[in-house]
């Protein structure tokens, strides 16, 4: 029975992952005559990512762009090295973020007044960590031009160096590809059906404004998902396409660093009261129970389909193959950081990041 009930558990996102992997689709297309994609870039502390950063998003071809840095109270060098490759380059500007009004949360703040300074038909929204390929700006609006879209995005190819990143990353693809039914694709229209990476977004100004910008989740911490679901509930489609050609990320520097990420965001995700139990059947069931029902036929069976389905994910995430033994672990991890981010808001304990801390209230 066990055995029957882990098979079954694995087998969900194995078929999940192989028709979303079949139906996700790359972003293609021209830009439409007096496109203009504002390449906009929230920054605190990236003192160390900025220059790399603006290097790709000023490489972008294939359609006009200008490029804006919202310093965010940076304890660091990052407006100078901002400011410095400004005076060079005119398609850049720096701009420097008043102090957060009560009730936002500092990311989307940001965006906000990125995108009242910014002046193209399109917002393309990224971190300071994210790499832009050079036809990703144009290959994006132009997709969302040939498709009807309002927004674009996807994961970029995530660069993976430690144990401690290959522990917790991976989770991001194989959560979306394994168990979102359509991985948000557009015809996948329900607001709940809709997805979103905070990394790379681009979205058509017209209906961004209309949805009432981040301005309407200013309390929010998982802003991408957030202007997906607004979007969607405006009437307009949304779309998750391919990322790993688009653009390269190395979101986190190691195990703490990243734990302490994933946990910021998590209440705003399966860490919830009714949601997390599930999730916890769901993924212990399919990834974690397998192993203790060995030598069974079935859980070995279990197994080979566990691991097929986080081998096909990887690969097309472009993310390192040995990261794929790890993957019980990096279940196990997961459903630890969602754990620690219930039993922390249950406390009233904040969320805490580069030096800001959010009350249970701001994320909800």
């Amino acid at each position: 029975m066990m055995e029957a009930l882990a098979l079954a558990l694995a087998s969900f996102p194995a078929s999940m992952a192989a028709a979303n992997l079949l139906l996700q689709a790359r972003a293609a297309g021209t830009p439409g005559p007096g496109t203009l994609v504002s390449i906009l870039i929230p920054a605190r502390d990236e003192a160390a990512n900025i220059a790399t950063c603006l290097d790709a998003a000023l490489a972008s071809t294939g359609v006009e762009i200008e490029v804006l840095v919202m310093d965010d109270g940076s304890r660091d060098e990052t407006p100078d090295i901002v400011a410095a490759r400004a005076a060079t380059d005119p398609r850049l500007r720096l701009l420097h973020a008043p102090p957060l009004p009560p009730g936002w949360t500092g990311k989307v703040h940001a965006c906000a007044r990125l995108a009242e300074a910014a002046r193209g038909t399109h917002l393309l929204f990224i971190d300071a960590d994210v790499r832009l390929a050079p036809d990703a700006a144009a290959n994006m609006a132009g997709h969302a031009g040939a498709e009807n879209l309002a927004l674009v995005t996807g994961v970029p190819r995530q660069r993976i160096r430690t144990l401690g990143e290959g522990l917790t990353v991976p989770a991001i693809n194989l959560l979306m590809l394994g168990y979102l039914p359509g991985a948000g694709r557009a015809f996948t229209r329900h607001p709940a059906m809709a997805a979103a990476c905070g990394q790379l977004i681009l979205v058509e100004r017209a209906a961004y404004e209309s949805a009432g910008g981040h301005a309407a989740f200013r309390h929010r911490l998982h802003d991408g998902l957030a202007l997906a679901r607004n979007l969607r509930l405006a009437g307009h489609r949304t779309e998750v396409v391919d990322g790993a050609p688009l653009a390269a990320c190395r979101m986190y520097g190691g195990f703490r660093e990243a734990w302490n990420g994933f946990l910021k965001n998590a209440r705003e995700g399966m860490a919830t009261p009714l949601g997390l139990p599930v999730w916890t059947l769901l993924l212990a069931g399919g990834h974690l129970l397998p192993w203790l029902l060995l030598p069974g036929p079935l859980a070995g069976a279990a197994l080979i389909l566990t691991y097929l389905t986080r081998a096909a994910i990887t690969w097309r995430g472009r993310e390192p193959s040995w990261t794929i033994p790890l993957h019980p672990a990096t279940i196990a991890v997961a459903l630890a950081i969602q754990w620690t981010a219930l039993a922390r808001s249950a406390l009233g304990r904040p969320a805490g990041w580069k030096g800001r801390a959010y009350s249970a209230a701001d994320g909800a």
